[in-house]
């Protein structure tokens, strides 16, 4: 199986720009495009492949025909015939609601779903753009909940100004939201659900309070003040360097200069490059595909190598 490209799923949000469009060259048609689903399998999102023999056909349906030779036999003893991981560049024009997410045993117990671990990798960010992650102090649950009666969660958050290149690892539990200004790379659990906890008094298109999850997210909280969510990562040029290795996936970041070879036969994952500067070629025995910022591919866990070919680019190499 060649290198896949899907079909971005564009989503529509109160928060959303016109970065991806502008900057990754996204067919949006509006100006409050927020995400842009590069790979997923979560109900009524489901990518379409855009490259190749395959074009037209789902991702979903390629697991389904041959999810051993796709995903590899360990991710299929792990998680069947479910893709793992849910891929996103996200473009906040304002700042996106405070929210964390459940952990896996209560996702399935309330959602039947996957937690949601997830990452984030800086592609651009204005001037003074920001982030929120987790709380500035140890904070009880009773503090908690009197800031959001009296309107003071924010005085309780921890905020990281951010660059391009600066990633973050979120953990569940943890308090975060995406400001104002900054372009991201997100890999996720394949997961959809939030629980947003303040939301800065929005009203939607409708003039309409978005919804809260106060209750859900008190049990699904870490309260305690964690130094533990900025990744540092080596930037050795044309290799693979170690940024985040989890249970979930394991991501390295790689900087080319130059062609890159790497013989992947005895790893039993897929994997998946996601261009976040430059361009360059991905290619496997199978076939090849073109990468420019902005684009993403799936490389199935049949292939035995891969040949990148680039004088320019900054991949994200994702696989379990």
């Amino acid at each position: 199986m060649y290198p896949l490209k899907f079909e971005p799923i564009l989503k529509e949000r109160l928060w959303g720009g016109t970065k991806l469009k502008e900057v990754l060259g996204k067919p949006s048609k509006n100006d409050i495009t927020g995400e842009s689903w590069e790979l997923s399998t979560v109900k009524g999102d489901v990518s379409v492949v855009a490259n190749g023999k395959h074009t037209g056909k789902s991702l979903q349906d390629l697991i389904d025909i041959n999810a051993e030779a796709l995903l590899g036999k360990s991710v299929v003893e792990r998680f069947g015939k479910e893709f793992p991981i849910l891929i996103k560049f996200i473009d906040a024009k304002q700042d996106l609601s405070i929210q964390l997410h459940p952990n896996d045993e209560l996702a399935k117990e309330r959602h039947d779903s996957f937690g949601k671990t997830e990452m984030w990798y800086i592609m651009d960010a204005d001037k003074d753009a920001n982030l929120i992650v987790g709380f500035n102090k140890d904070v009880s649950k009773k503090e908690y909940s009197e800031s959001l009666k009296n309107d003071t969660l924010l005085d309780l958050l921890n905020y990281e100004q951010v660059k391009e290149g600066d990633t973050f690892f979120i953990n569940t539990g943890k308090i975060h939201a995406i400001g104002a200004g900054v372009l991201l790379a997100e890999i996720q659990q394949t997961s959809d659900v939030t629980y947003r906890v303040f939301d800065f008094n929005r009203k939607d298109k409708n003039g309409n309070l978005r919804e809260l999850h106060t209750d859900l997210a008190l049990d699904a909280i870490d309260f305690e003040h964690k130094d533990d969510f900025k990744v540092v990562y080596p930037q050795n040029k044309d290799r693979p360097n170690d940024m985040v290795d989890c249970p979930y996936f394991k991501t390295n970041f790689i900087h080319l200069t130059k062609d890159m070879n790497q013989d992947i036969s005895q790893r039993d994952s897929f994997i998946i490059y996601m261009c976040v500067a430059g361009k360059c070629i991905v290619e496997n025995e199978f076939g090849a595909v073109s990468l420019q910022k902005g684009e993403t591919t799936l490389v199935a866990a049949n292939s035995k190598t891969i040949h990148i070919k680039s004088s320019g680019a900054k991949l994200l190499e994702v696989m379990i």
